[in-house]
């Protein structure tokens, strides 16, 4: 329960700062947000071009083999088919669409994999530790999981990430792109999930229920994690000492004990931390604020335990 605590500390200490890699994506949503993204990014790229062209060049040929080219951005393809998928971001047609939800699609192939979503089916099977996903991309994701891989690396600060999209969202908190903004409070966010994560404070809604114990949960991942207090799992292991700890966050905390690291650092004073909830303790020394309070004589103090030892002993 402590490591819980200090995970979710962790997490909504930097909800807006950073983007962490979500305990649990949708995976829909990480089959296509790399790409969305990359999607995004072309027609921000072409936000200052002229007119999209209906009309690509289909006679231009370049000497690697891929004869087809876009006439709005210059990307080449070896098929006619490729090319007119592609065609398509510019266009926004999707006309390709859900029989069951009416969700609509640029390829038939997303059909396919959407589909997926309502008929339950999850082809794509972990040899490790048995999940299945509806798709290859999102398995080869997940096996990096149990690999420790991530390939893809921050040029600005160093950080790595296990699938691209992650990366594409990490890449707004040095740009400062803040493009998710809730339409209650204003709050803006550099994940969309961040901000789906925002809204159910305003809605209250927790639609994932522990079936063991009837706790209710805002985000799935939450719940998986909650799950392993009853099953007592704990799968990720210090391969320093050998402890085990039921989410990665605490894995990442306590290898600091071992590393050292302290990555959080006092702006007044320039005194670092292991972590963000003992960073922001440590803030009050600097501020004053006295959050904890007596309930017998209204007295304030800063730290919870000074109130609890010190001050309580007075009455007794």
């Amino acid at each position: 329960m402590a490591d819980q605590q200090l995970c979710n500390q962790e997490r909504n200490s930097s909800l807006d700062q950073e983007d962490p890699e979500p305990p649990e994506i949708k995976e829909e949503q990480e089959e296509l947000c790399t790409s969305r993204e990359g999607e995004q990014l072309v027609l921000k790229l072409l936000s200052n071009n002229s007119h999209v062209a209906e009309s690509p060049d289909l006679n231009r040929h370049h000497g690697n083999g891929k004869k087809y080219s876009c006439q709005t951005c210059g990307k080449t393809f070896r098929t006619h088919g490729e090319l007119n998928n592609h065609i398509r971001i510019h266009t926004g047609e999707k006309p390709f669409t859900c029989n069951t939800c009416g969700k609509a699609f640029r390829q038939r192939t997303n059909v396919t994999v959407h589909m997926r979503t309502h008929t339950g089916e999850k082809p794509f099977t972990c040899e490790i530790c048995g999940k299945a996903f509806t798709h290859l991309s999102t398995l080869t994701g997940h096996m990096r999981t149990h690999t420790g891989e991530k390939p893809f690396t921050c040029d600005i600060c160093g950080k790595a990430f296990r699938i691209r999209a992650s990366l594409t969202c990490h890449m707004r908190t040095h740009t400062g792109d803040k493009k998710f903004t809730c339409k209650t409070c204003g709050k803006s966010f550099t994940a969309r999930r961040h901000l789906e994560t925002h809204m159910s404070t305003h809605t209250g809604v927790k639609p994932f229920s522990c079936n063991t114990c009837g706790k209710d949960f805002r985000i799935r991942g939450n719940l998986t994690v909650h799950m392993r207090i009853h099953t007592g799992e704990t799968p990720y292991s210090c391969k320093t000492c050998g402890k085990t700890f039921k989410q990665h966050c605490a894995l990442e905390y306590h290898m600091r004990i071992h590393t050292g690291q302290k990555p959080y650092s006092c702006k007044t004073c320039g005194k670092k931390m292991r972590n963000s909830s003992n960073l922001i303790r440590h803030m009050r020394i600097h501020t004053g604020e006295r959050q904890f309070s007596c309930k017998t004589c209204g007295k304030k103090f800063s730290k919870k335990q000074f109130r609890k030892e010190s001050h309580i002993s007075l009455w007794n």
